[in-house]
Parts: C-alpha cells; sequence; structure tokens
C-alpha cells in the first residue's frame, strides 16, 4: 500500500516537473519569436490599382493557367482578406493559385473617424465596381468571376444583381443572406450575433455610431469572444499551453491570433445598414435592401452561383446562408457544405483540399473565356 502511495506521489512530482519544464520550453519559445516571425498573408502578389483607401492585389502565377476568367476575392469590413492566406500549408488563395487560377484580391484598408458617411454604395458602386472594370481592361473582357467572403458576399450579391453583365460567374462563401433564420435549427450557441444585434434599438445604433464614428473593430471582437466564452476562456491556458512542445504548432497559434488582433473599423454608415437594414429588417431576402435608389433584386442573378457553407458556422449559420436557393434568379445554383466553422473551412487542415479544389472544378465546368 505504501508502495502504491510513493508510486502515486512520484508521479504526480513527474508530472508538475514536466509541466514545469513545458512552460520553460513555452516561454523561450516566445522569448525567441518576434512579431517579423509571424507573418501572414505572404503570398506573392503586386499592388495593380488604388482608390482612397482601397487597394487591389494580383497574385503572381505559381502554376500554369488553367481558367481563362480571373477570380476576384471580396472579403467583408468585420476582419481581413489576409484570413485567406494566413500561412503557407493554409491558404484559399495559394490553394487557387497551384490550381491554375489568376487571382486578385480587394483590400478595403483601415477605416478611421473621416469614412464615417462611407456606405454600402460606395464599397459596391465605386470601389468593387472600380476594381471590376480594372481587371475587365486589363484582360480584356466583359465579365469576370467573383468570389464573396462573409459581409464581402453580401457587398458580391449587390453588385451582382445590379451589374449582372459585369459577372460570369459567382461564388459566395459563408454569406449571410436571410438573416433571420439564425434558429431555424434550434442551435442553442448558432446565431448569436443575429439575436444581439436584434436586440438592439436603432436609436442605440445611431449612438453607438455617432460616439465612436465608425463601429469600431474592438467592439467587434470582444462580441465575437463572449459567442464562444468557453473557447475565449481556455484558449490562452489550454490552448497555447498545447503549443509549447511544437514551435511550428505555436506560429500556427500566433499567426491567427494576429488576424484576430487585426480587426478594422467598420464605416459608420455602412455599419448602420448592415446592422439596421440587414441584420434587424433582414430586407435583403426581402427584396426591400436599396442601394442609390436602386432595389437589390437577388432574382435579377441569374449567373451560376456557387454557395459554400460551414456546417458548424455559428456566427453565420447554415440556413442564414441557404436561403440564396430560393431567392436567385438562376437555373444554375450549386452548394457546398463543408465541414468546420466560420474560419475553419478557410485555415483547417481538412479543408485545404475540399475548398480550393471545389470552387475551381466548378469554375472549369462553366470556363469558355
Amino acid at each position: 500500500m505504501a508502495a502504491t502511495k510513493k508510486s502515486t506521489a512520484a508521479r504526480a512530482i513527474a508530472e508538475f516537473s514536466d509541466f514545469n519544464l513545458k512552460l520553460a520550453r513555452g516561454q523561450q519559445m516566445l522569448d525567441r519569436i518576434k512579431d517579423e516571425h509571424v507573418e501572414i498573408a505572404t503570398a506573392d502578389k503586386d499592388v495593380v490599382f488604388r482608390e482612397d483607401k482601397t487597394t487591389l492585389y494580383r497574385y503572381k502565377p505559381t502554376a500554369e493557367r488553367t481558367l481563362g476568367v480571373p477570380v476576384l476575392v471580396a472579403y467583408g469590413q468585420i476582419g481581413r482578406y489576409t484570413m485567406t492566406d494566413l500561412q503557407e500549408d493554409r491558404s484559399m488563395l495559394r490553394n487557387l493559385l497551384a490550381l491554375g487560377v489568376d487571382v486578385y484580391a480587394v483590400d478595403w484598408g483601415s477605416p478611421t473617424r473621416s469614412d464615417r458617411w462611407l456606405t454600402f454604395e460606395d464599397y459596391v458602386d465605386v470601389y468593387l465596381n472600380d476594381c471590376i472594370e480594372f481587371i475587365c481592361r486589363e484582360h480584356g473582357i466583359s465579365a469576370i468571376n467573383l468570389l464573396g467572403i462573409c459581409e464581402g458576399g453580401v457587398f458580391s450579391l449587390c453588385y451582382a444583381a445590379l451589374y449582372p453583365e459585369r459577372i460570369k460567374n459567382l461564388i459566395l462563401t459563408i454569406t449571410p443572406v436571410d438573416f433571420h433564420q439564425d434558429q431555424a435549427e434550434g442551435r442553442v450557441n448558432h446565431g448569436l450575433l443575429n439575436l444581439w444585434t436584434r436586440g438592439l434599438g436603432e436609436d442605440d445604433i445611431d449612438q453607438l455610431i455617432e460616439a465612436n464614428g465608425n463601429l469600431p473593430g474592438e467592439l467587434m471582437s470582444h462580441v465575437f469572444s463572449q459567442m464562444t466564452p468557453g473557447a475565449t476562456l481556455s484558449k490562452y491556458n489550454v490552448g497555447l499551453l498545447d503549443t509549447f512542445d511544437d514551435e511550428k504548432k505555436l506560429l500556427n497559434f500566433l499567426r491567427m491570433e494576429k488576424w484576430l488582433a487585426d480587426r478594422p473599423h467598420h464605416p459608420g454608415e455602412a455599419a448602420k445598414q448592415l446592422l439596421v437594414n440587414l441584420y434587424k429588417n433582414n430586407e435583403l431576402i426581402r427584396g426591400e435592401f436599396k442601394l442609390g435608389g436602386r432595389t437589390v433584386d437577388l432574382k435579377d442573378i441569374r449567373m451560376p452561383v456557387l454557395n459554400v457553407y460551414a456546417k458548424d458556422d455559428h456566427i453565420i449559420p447554415p440556413k442564414t446562408t441557404q436561403a440564396l436557393g430560393d431567392a436567385v434568379g438562376s437555373d444554375d445554383y450549386r452548394e457546398i457544405g463543408l465541414d468546420g466553422g466560420h474560419v475553419g473551412v478557410f485555415v483547417s487542415g481538412k479543408s485545404q483540399g475540399v475548398l480550393g479544389k471545389g470552387i475551381v472544378e466548378w469554375l472549369r465546368e462553366r470556363d469558355d473565356a
């Protein structure tokens, strides 16, 4: 009995010693790693067009072109496009390039209080439109392939409905369409952003924007962190500790943290349109959303549409995205449901061989340029 107790005590001491050694190794790795070692969005690219704070990049090819029509990637304002190229082995953009796609991406920049009055009209009718016009001129074509992500997918839907002649194929990923379908599956941990927004009065939103000029990136970071409180509480102890055995894993962890920390402010008027017109009033799916006096009618989207959603997306629940199928006017509509969450479909190891390949195979079937 005494030997057993001694053995148990010895094991506890050994585990405590191993734990301390692991912490020491982790501290040493953190001391060695500098900010310049934690690089994201490193795929080779050139700046080809600028307008105000908007920048258009064209990525350098890594394989022989297999598609005749280029793809423009449009991310949203609540987060940065750099998530699509987080690191070399977890990059949707690199996967597209490796499959022979000519890839462009738009970066909306870092809005400040001076951008408070920018609206959806500015982003859809001016910045996105001018990027697309530039690409069309460069390639001598009349229409491109547009790939919208999250709020960038909403921009893309609006553009495709208002300027259908400029879009050959429309690809959407994790894009909300019916903002009131968040509770359709009865999953209590899904759609909390929708519930929170609907719980705000329009006066609350007006005062929030008036006080800050924009929708603060820090506020949205806090909102997202509170949607998964368990993961948020454990991330910097259990999650970080798990990386201390492997510097590569630690760098992966730090790259994601770097992306999360770089959340831009959302221009005030555009934020009000997002929160009031879309999240609260659900005007897009109802055919009531207007830009510059024109109604965004999803039935005017008649080009081929590929709609990609995440099966376990707690921010944009699947049903909010899948509502697009009955709303568009296209008779060539396809969905791809991927395992994983909102960001996981882009950065998880499992998705790397699925998302890019699925998009390119779909495009090849429709590429006659």
